[in-house]
């Protein structure tokens, strides 16, 4: 102890002051705060940061600003989830055989029902990820056909073109076009 005083050119007296001194009101301010700040941080289920923190709880009533909650949070090791930035959704690298891209760029219909796109994309839930495949009309952007799924398969594929179908019944001749990714290429049962 005399030797950390010594070094810290402190005297001993003062050093007990200062481990025994009442807390600060701001000190206890920050400890409510850090309190309100753990209690929004988990009803976000941890994927709120610093700003969204924040603005939730001024909204709640809880008047604080951006630096404080974040040196508050830097303190106690708070910090928001990460979202995983890219999921890949297409195979590429498969064996099935794959149709020839009747639409060559040309992203535009004269009339509903002469060209669909469809795609798979993902979407984060309490659960976990779902998949969402989507078929779309390309003469107006809407959406003709979905399936949402835990498992990224054929079946999801399918299922949503089949809805777009039963839903629509468009003319023969109707022209769809995906990424050509293995749930598109492969054989359906």
């Amino acid at each position: 102890m005399q030797k950390m005083c010594k070094v810290l050119e402190l005297s001993g007296s003062g050093y007990y002051d200062w481990v025994n001194r009442p807390e600060s009101d701001k000190e206890k301010e920050d400890k409510k705060l850090l309190k309100e700040i753990k209690r929004v941080h988990k009803e976000s289920h941890k994927i709120y940061g610093v700003r969204r923190v924040t603005a939730q709880l001024n909204k709640d009533g809880i008047s604080c600003g951006e630096t404080r909650v974040g040196r508050l949070m830097k303190e106690n090791n708070i910090y928001c989830k990460t979202r995983e930035k890219y999921k890949a959704t297409t195979n590429s690298k498969h064996n099935y055989p794959v149709a020839p891209n009747l639409l060559k760029q040309n992203f535009e219909a004269d009339k509903p029902d002469e060209k669909y796109v469809g795609d798979i994309t993902y979407v984060w839930t309490d659960e976990g990820w779902l998949y969402l495949a989507g078929v779309e009309d390309l003469f107006n952007r809407e959406v003709v056909g979905w399936k949402i799924s835990e498992r990224m398969t054929v079946d999801i594929t399918v299922s949503a073109m089949k809805m777009a179908i039963g839903r629509r019944v468009p003319e023969e001749g109707l022209i769809f076009h995906s990424d050509r990714g293995s749930q598109y290429a492969s054989k359906c049962v």
